[in-house]
């Protein structure tokens, strides 16, 4: 090969060929893995000067490769700065800041014993700040799930008034008067917090009444045992859900509540139970066989 060969002289075919040999004598060795070897030789068909080449071996151990590869002599300063070498003074300008401002950001934030050490994450650098976990209730329909959801209609509204609330067991969905427009009803979905409300009508026979005016332990054994007295096997049942609202017996007092209990089992037809507030059953409407 010429004897004055530079990293910008152009390669041939052979170089190309003997960079590529060198790649699969290092492969065989064990010191690239097939996706290396495989990102490297396609590089090196591709390459344009012999500089590009040798970047392409320049980690391996190559003394007992087949072929031995041209020693590059060292390019020529000119005297007078070329556009080139200016583009290059631009360049090394620019590496400088970038150094600098690694190395700001690591005597700020880093958490390792060198601003070049990336073995962790600068935002893992421990700040003293314990997790806040939140323990809204899920299981709605036990008693904690009850009166856990209770109180946060009082954080939330001040109350636990509304025109109804239906209880699933882990959501349930909450319809409340608009406080700017009392022709307006503001729908509410709670899982684990209370979402943004839709909007709908008021009813001519709505009526606001206190939601949780019921004893609620009595209400968790009624519920649990719906099942059975519907005659529907506990084995098999798919969902249960309760709906509040106002009791709909004319004659009883207007902040009376109604409560129901609907069962649906995974086959056959569901059935329902309907209390008053005091536990008193108004109806049971058993499956239909």
């Amino acid at each position: 090969m010429a004897t004055r060969q530079t990293a910008s002289t152009r390669a041939k075919d052979s170089d190309r060929d003997d960079t590529c040999k060198v790649l699969d004598s290092a492969l065989s060795e064990g010191q690239l893995s097939m996706e290396e070897h495989r990102q490297r030789v396609a590089a090196a068909t591709r390459a344009a000067t012999l500089g590009d080449l040798q970047s392409l071996v320049s980690d391996l151990q190559i003394t007992s490769s087949p072929v031995k590869l041209p020693h590059l002599k060292p390019e020529r300063t000119a005297a007078v700065m070329s556009p080139r070498a200016g583009w290059g003074l631009r360049i090394a300008t620019a590496a400088v800041l970038v150094l600098f401002g690694i190395a700001i950001g690591w005597g700020l934030y880093g958490n390792t014993s060198s601003p070049f050490s990336f073995q962790t994450d600068p935002g893992a650098k421990d700040d003293g700040i314990p997790a806040t976990v939140l323990t809204a209730p899920r299981q709605l329909q036990s008693l904690g799930g009850l009166n856990g959801l209770f109180q946060q209609m009082k954080q939330k509204f001040g109350d636990t008034s509304g025109y109804d609330l239906t209880i699933f067991d882990d959501y349930a969905s909450l319809e409340r008067p608009d406080p700017n427009e009392p022709r307006r009803v503001l729908r509410y979905s709670y899982r684990g917090g209370w979402d943004d409300p839709s909007e709908t009508s008021v009813s001519s026979d709505a009526r606001v009444v206190d939601l949780a005016a019921f004893d609620v332990p009595t209400f968790v054994g009624l519920i649990r045992g719906a099942p059975e007295t519907l005659g529907i096997d506990p084995a098999e049942v798919k969902q249960i859900h309760i709906s509040i609202g106002p009791n709909s017996d004319t004659t009883a007092p207007p902040e009376s509540i109604e409560i129901s209990v609907y069962v649906s089992p995974q086959f056959g037809n569901s059935g329902y139970i309907e209390f008053n507030g005091d536990a008193s059953v108004k109806r049971i409407n058993y499956p239909s066989p």
